[in-house]
């Protein structure tokens, strides 16, 4: 039974971090240590945050797409004006279709 006290407790107590553990050779902790204490950080909140700059910036380069004129343009043409389908890229959409339509439809779609 919950009392009125594990409840507040639960309410106030600080929130459970994850830990994770590296080893480095002592040229690389010495390393980041002065990089550290360069920026007036904790050799922890340094790693934290290099590496969650590192981590977005990662997340952020494969969301985009990043073409270069003649790419870009290649790319803008085939979008403005497709190719004609070939005669295998329409057998492949006929079986397509046949096989969606013997498929039986879910939720009442």
């Amino acid at each position: 039974m919950k009392t009125a006290v594990s409840v507040a407790n639960r309410k106030t107590a600080r929130p459970r971090y994850d830990r994770l553990e590296a080893r480095v050779s002592p040229e690389l902790k010495e390393l980041l240590l002065d990089a550290a204490t360069m920026r007036g950080v904790t050799l922890s909140d340094f790693l934290i945050n290099s590496a969650h700059d590192a981590a977005v910036q990662t997340i952020e380069q494969h969301k985009s797409i990043r073409l270069n004129r003649e790419a870009s343009l290649q790319f803008a043409n085939a979008l403005l004006r497709p190719p004609k389908p070939n005669a295998r890229l329409k057998t492949v959409a006929r079986r397509y279709l046949q096989a969606v339509a013997r498929q039986p439809q879910e939720n009442g779609r």
